[in-house]
Order: structure tokens, then C-alpha cells, then sequence
């Protein structure tokens, strides 16, 4: 552990056993899928909804409740969830998801690009920066931290297989969405990142900690890249989420 005076975030404590854990909220009902894609897609979850898949489990916070779809693939159902936004509460599903069952994980959703590509540029990220505060209570204190090899692996040959173009990188995962400065956007740049969003560092961390495979495929809904904020323009485009959704989809079911 970090000695006494460094900020509590570097405290870093590699005992598994914490006082509170998902398992003392997470009370296992039938058996669930081993596959999870955890899917930031709104869209998607709406219109797994409106089809009336079926609700595998439910994911509970102070604002409410997440529910867990089935969804089939290959003839083999796999569970899909909205993560929530930002890294804590994407965290602490996660977890809740592997206290459920569930074993190998695929996750897909927006970024910001922070170099200049068209809206709905697809990004691989292969490593990310950890601007956020729940890895640091997986991993020891560092920079980056990456996906878990075999679901990067994966992914990438989904895509291939499909010949969807895609840029793989490193992505930042930040708590600030307000203090994406112009120098700090730069700097990301520099050491390779393409992308800025609020979850992958802590999710590739949990994963580390807790021994199972996931790797994210993102997809750019904004542009921070130029003098000027693009404004949010992956609009109308909800059938392009729900092939990016497929595409995960399948990733996690050859996973």
C-alpha cells in the first residue's frame, strides 16, 4: 500500500475480501449466461425491450433499476445490459454481473474523438488512460491499464471477419466530462489516445481483479479534435448502434 500522506486513491489494497461486496446484495435466481455484453447503447436496450426479450436479472442503484435482457446468438443466449454512465457505476454492475454468473464480457458504446475522423469512426481500444477513480481500487497506481488479451483478440477478428473498418488505440477514461481541456486533449493525443469516455480503464481493471475476459468497442459521437466542441451528431442512426451491438454480440459468443 501507499505509505501514509499519498492521496487515499493510491492506497491500493490487494486483499480480495472487502467488507462489502456484490455477493451480499446479489442474490442468484436461476441460472444466467456465462456471455454479457455490457451495452451503453440506450437505443438498443429500448428496443430489446419493446421486442419483449426476456429479463434474465436486474442490476439495482439509488436511481433505479438496470434490467439484464436475453438475447440470442448462434443458439446461445447471451445477457445484455445497460452499465450506466461513468466509472463507478459501470464498475459496480460489472461486478454485480459476475456475482449473477456471468463470466466473459463484451462492451460497446460512444466516445468522443479526439482526432480528426468522421462521426462513427469504430475504435478498438487497446489500452486506456486512467483518469477515473474506481481502477485504482483494482490495480496498483499507474497510467493505463488494457483490455484482457483474449477478448481483444476476439473483437478484432469479429471485425475483420466482417470487414468493418476500425482504428485501434489507446482511449482516456476520465471523470471529468466538463475538464477536457485543450492541453490535457493534446497530451492524450500524444501518448496515442483516439477517444475520451468514462468507463473503459475502470472496466479492463475490474476484469484483471476478478480473472475474466472483456475488451470495448467504441464508436465516436462527438468531435473534441478541432478548436471547437462538434456538439453530439451521431444522431438517427440507431440502426448503425444495433450493428455495433451484433457485432458484440457475436465477439462475446466466440469469446
Amino acid at each position: 500500500m501507499a505509505e501514509s500522506g499519498d492521496a487515499p486513491i493510491l492506497e491500493f489494497d490487494p486483499d480480495p475480501n472487502a467488507v462489502f461486496e456484490a455477493k451480499h446484495v446479489v442474490v442468484p435466481g436461476e441460472a444466467v449466461p456465462k456471455r454479457a455484453v455490457l451495452c451503453f447503447f440506450s437505443q438498443v436496450i429500448d428496443r430489446l425491450r419493446d421486442e419483449e426479450a426476456p429479463v434474465l436479472f436486474e442490476l439495482q442503484a439509488a436511481h433505479g433499476i438496470h434490467q439484464a435482457f436475453g438475447f440470442e446468438v448462434d443458439g446461445e443466449q447471451i445477457a445484455v445490459f445497460h452499465p450506466g454512465v461513468g466509472a463507478a457505476l459501470a464498475g459496480g454492475f460489472f461486478e454485480d454481473s459476475i456475482a449473477h454468473g456471468c463470466e466473459r464480457f463484451m462492451a460497446v458504446g460512444t466516445a468522443g474523438g479526439l482526432t480528426p475522423r468522421q462521426i462513427g469512426h469504430v475504435i478498438v481500444p487497446t489500452f486506456a488512460i486512467r483518469d477515473e477513480g474506481t481502477s485504482y481500487h483494482y490495480q496498483p497506481p499507474g497510467r493505463s491499464v488494457e483490455p484482457t488479451p483474449d477478448a481483444l483478440e476476439t473483437v478484432l477478428a469479429t471485425l475483420r471477419r466482417h470487414d468493418v473498418a476500425f482504428e485501434t488505440g489507446g482511449t482516456w477514461t476520465t471523470d471529468g466530462l466538463y475538464r477536457e481541456t485543450r492541453a490535457k486533449v493534446d497530451r492524450r493525443v500524444a501518448e496515442g489516445c483516439l477517444a475520451v469516455e468514462m468507463e473503459a480503464s475502470a472496466l479492463f481493471a475490474i476484469a484483471r481483479f476478478r480473472g475474466v475476459p472483456i475488451a470495448q468497442l467504441l464508436t465516436t459521437s462527438d468531435d473534441l479534435s478541432g478548436d471547437e466542441w462538434s456538439g453530439f451528431a451521431l444522431k438517427d442512426r440507431d440502426d448503425f448502434r444495433w450493428s455495433l451491438f451484433l457485432l458484440a454480440a457475436e465477439a462475446v459468443r466466440a469469446l
